[in-house]
């Protein structure tokens, strides 16, 4: 399994209308082969700052979502408005969160 962890940054005055854009676009990836989870949330608006969390099956699937023509679409339109540190990790292991 593959996790996407990160924030984008984008102006503030434009917070309200890239949150609108991903959660549209947050309805598709969701029901996409190998994506497990996908959210992005606002966590400070005033910075214009926004989580991502998501997680993959596989390179596979990840690989195709961002080749897919609405994440290409999304990318365009935000391309040079938005920055970010957005990661990617290796998981293994996966458990509950109470389990040793």
């Amino acid at each position: 399994m593959l996790i996407v962890m990160g924030h984008v940054h984008v102006a503030s005055s434009a917070t309200e209308e890239f949150a609108a854009d991903i959660q549209a676009l947050a309805r598709s990836v969701r029901r996409r082969e190998g994506n497990l989870s996908y959210a992005v949330a606002v966590d400070d608006r005033s910075a214009g700052r926004l989580l991502v969390a998501e997680r993959w099956r596989d390179q596979a699937s990840l690989s195709a979502h961002l080749d897919a023509p609405d994440t290409r679409a999304f990318a365009e339109k935000w391309q040079g408005r938005m920055t970010g540190d957005i990661r990617k990790y290796d998981a293994a292991n996966e458990r509950s969160l109470l389990d040793g």
